[in-house]
């Protein structure tokens, strides 16, 4: 082997790789058990009602074609007309029209917020050729529109999370030696994701709650109804099975349809960023649970003593675990860049969003490598897929 070559990287880079790999097959198999169990469960609330439902069809249709003597094969054929025809918005219902300029706002609204409620959709071959170019681009700038969005989400929560520690400080009459110690000061301080994630979830069941109340006085659903539809809207779910806004007239209607769209458009920001938020701390649970397996494996080799070899440390384990996970926060929250070894195995989402929190909130510029070779920072998946990118161009 030629001298002067770094062997600790082409060393340590499959472990990380193979770390990486279960930790993708442990949340894949997790998934696909949380889809199981999802499955037994709506299975065994909704079959029986899906069985009473095609029981009481079967005998008013048949009840229907006694009584006023009409051809039940004829009677399916009208129905099979509506069902071609309901597909294009023709309800018996009269429901405000599908493609003025209204409608076809509501529907790109839809389509690039990935709501897609389905109750409007395009027929003609050109409207569905134009709709996959359409939401190519719609769909990738609304993502972005969502990072961006949470990113400030972080930096306005960052400010207030400091000033009521500075308002606790005061009023606990902290000063002399005691504020500059580094538990206590501000400079120690550093806002907590977990109360993100908890003012994310408050605000986002408040809007929730307030929609509801609109929805319930304007379409005369049932509040419970209401809340159901506000999670599928703003999780962007969109079965399409209740819609709001479908009416021809509304009372008050440019007043309630503005309402409906800041409705939505505050609670899909909302519960991405949530969405965002418990992804990270899911990715956390992932770290610590492959963590006390690796050291359950082998009789915990991560409490050994670390050794360095060109400048690189090792531990006596296969693979980093969670056991060392607070000197490596610590490192990165100090403003140190993230290495490749510590974003291989995935220990930094919670890190980079915690220290853009302590950044934010103490007023200090972004780091100079968080636009390095071109690449933006962000917070969450945005910051996952960024810092990736920036780290494989800094390798090379």
């Amino acid at each position: 082997m030629p001298r002067g070559r770094d062997v600790s990287n082409s060393c340590c880079l499959p472990l990380h790789l193979n770390e990486d790999n279960a930790r993708f097959g442990l949340l894949a198999a997790l998934i696909l058990l949380y889809l199981l169990c999802g499955a037994v469960v709506f299975s065994a609330l909704e079959h029986p009602s899906e069985l009473q439902a095609h029981s009481r069809w079967d005998e008013q249709l048949a009840n229907f074609t006694e009584q006023n003597s009409i051809n039940l094969k004829s009677l399916e054929v009208l129905l099979k007309q509506y069902e071609e025809a309901f597909a294009t918005g023709i309800r018996v219902d009269k429901l405000r029209p599908r493609w003025d300029f209204s409608g076809a706002f509501y529907f790109v609204a839809t389509v690039v917020s990935t709501i897609g409620f389905g109750m409007t959709t395009p027929v003609t071959i050109a409207g569905k050729i134009f709709l996959i170019f359409y939401g190519l681009i719609g769909c990738a700038a609304t993502i972005l529109f969502f990072n961006l969005f949470l990113e400030r989400i972080i930096t306005m929560l960052a400010y207030i999370m400091r000033w009521c520690h500075e308002r606790q400080l005061r009023r606990s009459g902290m000063g002399g030696e005691e504020a500059r110690s580094e538990d206590d000061s501000l400079e120690g301080w550093k806002p907590s994701v977990y109360y993100v994630m908890l003012i994310l979830g408050i605000a986002a069941l408040l809007i929730a709650c307030s929609a509801s109340a609109l929805y319930s006085a304007m379409e005369e659903w049932d509040y419970f109804e209401s809340l159901y539809f506000c999670f599928v809207a703003f999780s962007t779910i969109g079965f399409g099975d209740v819609v709001s806004s479908q009416r021809e007239f509304y009372k008050a209607q440019e007043a309630y349809r503005l309402g409906n769209c800041l409705f939505i458009l505050m609670g899909v920001c909302c519960i991405y960023s949530l969405f965002n938020v418990i992804s990270i701390i899911i990715k956390q649970t992932l770290n610590w649970i492959l963590g006390k397996l690796d050291c359950s494996r082998a009789q915990c080799p991560c409490r050994g003593r670390p050794y360095r070899r060109r400048g690189k440390r090792f531990t006596n384990a296969s693979v980093e675990t969670v056991c060392d996970s607070e000197t490596d926060a610590g490192r990165r929250l100090s403003g140190e860049m993230i290495s490749v070894n510590d974003f291989m195995t995935n220990k930094v989402s919670l890190a980079i969003l915690q220290k853009q929190l302590s950044e934010t909130a103490h007023g200090n510029p972004r780091q100079s490598h968080v636009r390095q070779n071109g690449f933006s920072g962000g917070v969450g998946a945005f910051a996952i897929m960024n810092n990736r990118l920036q780290e494989t161009s800094v390798e090379r």
